[in-house]
């Protein structure tokens, strides 16, 4: 009689800490910071014998804020094998002899699809660490797709079209995005704990820092991305 209070409010409080891990689960959100151009844009190239008989036209940005076009070139992502990876199918195409998006970052265990949607061949292929191959040469409304198994940075080239390139990001767990124009980015939806958050940028690398998120669930981290002249300089090497 007088016990079953005492029990039944110890029941409840299991229930609510049961579901409280879930419950608590916040955002890390953020700023990458850059306040001077890094990439060096690829000359237009002139036509050459792949492009006899049907002309396409190379696809060319708006004028867009040089610096937006940085920030919203960085992947963010939380490093370690935690959580489930994924297995969605992100798009890469080829169309106006360029790959559109230019840069995809998907979780490991996810597939790209790259569809030719130029009147011309294409061909794409990554000599990359992470995952190498080569899709040969296919015409238009023709796709390939690969899957990426394992976390890392992944070139992806066009043997017909030097000009073509392109990256995909593969994490290591479903915890990534790219920032954007403004710099901004949100990771939602992580427990708390303390992780290393990395940011890349293909002209400046890899930038890693310490993030806590706190028992209410949520964490705040900038990024300063900055490349000194040597660093332009050996990127031009490249």
């Amino acid at each position: 009689g007088n016990q079953s209070m005492p029990i039944r409010a110890l029941r409840l409080m299991l229930v609510i800490l049961t579901f409280l891990p879930s419950l608590r689960a916040g955002d890390i959100e953020g700023t990458i910071i850059i306040q001077r151009k890094l990439t060096k844009r690829k000359v237009t190239p002139s036509a050459d014998f792949y492009q006899r008989g049907a002309a396409v036209e190379l696809g060319s940005d708006p004028d867009q804020d040089p610096l937006a076009f940085e920030r919203s070139h960085v992947v963010i992502y939380l490093d370690g094998n935690f959580g489930a990876g994924g297995n969605n199918t992100a798009e890469l195409n080829q169309k106006d002899r360029r790959f559109s998006p230019d840069l995809v970052v998907i979780p490991a265990g996810s597939s790209v699809s790259f569809a030719n949607l130029d009147p011309i061949f294409h061909n794409v292929f990554s000599l990359s660490k992470a995952k190498s191959f080569d899709l040969g040469n296919y015409p238009k409304d023709q796709s390939r797709t690969v899957t990426f198994a394992k976390a890392g940075i992944v070139f992806v080239d066009c043997h017909l079209h030097p000009n073509m390139s392109a990256v995909i990001v593969v994490t290591p767990n479903r915890w990534s995005t790219k920032a954007d124009g403004s710099g901004r980015f949100v990771l939602s939806d992580v427990r708390p704990g303390t992780y290393t958050i990395v940011a890349w940028h293909r002209s400046a690398g890899f930038f890693r820092k310490t993030v806590h998120v706190s028992e209410d669930g949520h964490a705040t981290v900038d990024f300063t991305i900055p490349l000194d002249e040597d660093g332009i300089v050996q990127q031009a090497r490249q």
